[in-house]
């Protein structure tokens, strides 16, 4: 029987085509989306087409969409086969990356993709990321998924959605996994990575649908003064703050900033430490000096997460009702393929 796949439109540009009329891009209505992608009739798959309304431009995002999101995918769980969601770009990382710790226990193939051009355009890559990602969801093997994990899709690449970032915002090559291989390539075939595949035993999937947003992400740089990270750390209500630090981890060492650091933990805050390098690698508090000194003070290291990832995962746990030193252990310890360690 052919494998039944949800196909959730949420926005962004992949739904755009041309007014025939003004020129202007604007969203078209899915229910003709096989004039649009004909092609759709020849993959082996049901394909139930269903628009998040109202559409909204990714950078419109935030956990009240991810929890709907969820919410969707939990609901038709037990009836579909798999999820395929378009969804713009510059935020999909994230989005991805809240869905898998929102969606515990999942067992079923959820791609998030989308498009550089929109999908009325003559040189669209939506159209073929949209092919394979449906190809890529409605593929089993002995009846089971082959890739059963929240993924990004895009140009001919699969990758785990929550280690997954945008880096590129003109090339069709839009997304990146420095700290982890690629699930997927492909080409004539579909060339699976196995062994880098989540292989879950099969459970009840369970949704989670609290996350608290009371954070912060302060990337660090030369010459960043004392009272703006003190007014950073003196935002009401704020319970953990992102740090973007130097390297592998490395901040500076004056004696004002590491005394803000200390004073906003000793009072409860949470401070968890991510590396601005993009290309690779991930902290290690205490390899020099210069973050020797944030471990001491009771700083999280946030290993190899993409801020991406560390923003979902403090939400999720922040939300969860842990107390600070829960939230500080479950952040170094990968919950969903999320970090290395």
């Amino acid at each position: 029987m052919k494998k039944k796949i949800l196909l959730l439109y949420t926005g962004g540009t992949i739904g755009m085509i041309k007014n025939q009329k003004s020129g202007a891009l604007e969203p078209f209505p899915f229910r003709d989306i096989y004039a649009h992608l004909p092609m759709l009739k020849l993959l082996d798959a049901e394909i139930i087409f269903k628009e998040l309304l109202p559409l909204i431009d990714s950078s419109d995002t935030n956990p009240d969409f991810w929890i709907r999101l969820a919410k969707e995918i939990h609901q038709h769980y037990h009836e579909m086969n798999g999820f395929v969601i378009l969804h713009g770009t510059d935020t999909m990382a994230y989005t991805a990356a809240a869905l898998s710790f929102l969606l515990e226990n999942l067992s079923k193939p959820v791609i998030l993709t989308g498009s550089q051009l929109p999908l009325g355009v003559m040189r669209t890559d939506g159209r073929e990321n949209i092919l394979n990602s449906i190809e890529i969801a409605a593929d089993y093997h002995n009846d089971k998924p082959r890739v059963p994990e929240v993924c990004i899709y895009f140009e001919n690449a699969l990758y785990r959605g929550n280690r997954t970032y945008k880096d590129n915002a003109e090339q069709f090559h839009a997304f990146t996994s420095s700290n982890y291989p690629k699930l997927a390539e492909i080409g004539i075939y579909v060339k699976y990575n196995d062994n880098y595949i989540n292989k879950p035993e099969q459970q009840p999937l369970i949704l989670h649908t609290e996350m608290d947003d009371n954070i912060a992400i302060m990337k660090l740089y030369p010459g960043m003064t004392s009272n703006l990270v003190s007014s950073i750390f003196s935002t009401p209500g704020l319970r953990a703050v992102i740090m973007e630090s130097f390297g592998a981890g490395n901040a500076p060492t004056n004696e004002s900033f590491l005394a803000l650091l200390k004073n906003y933990i000793d009072q409860g805050g949470i401070v968890v430490n991510v590396t601005q390098c993009k290309g690779g690698g991930g902290v290690e508090l205490g390899k020099y000096e210069n973050s020797f000194h944030l471990a001491n003070i009771g700083v999280t290291s946030g290993a190899d997460m993409t801020t991406e990832a560390c923003v979902a995962k403090l939400m999720y746990l922040l939300g969860q009702g842990l107390n600070n030193e829960e939230v500080k252990k479950w952040l170094q310890i990968p919950l969903r393929g999320e970090m290395t360690v």
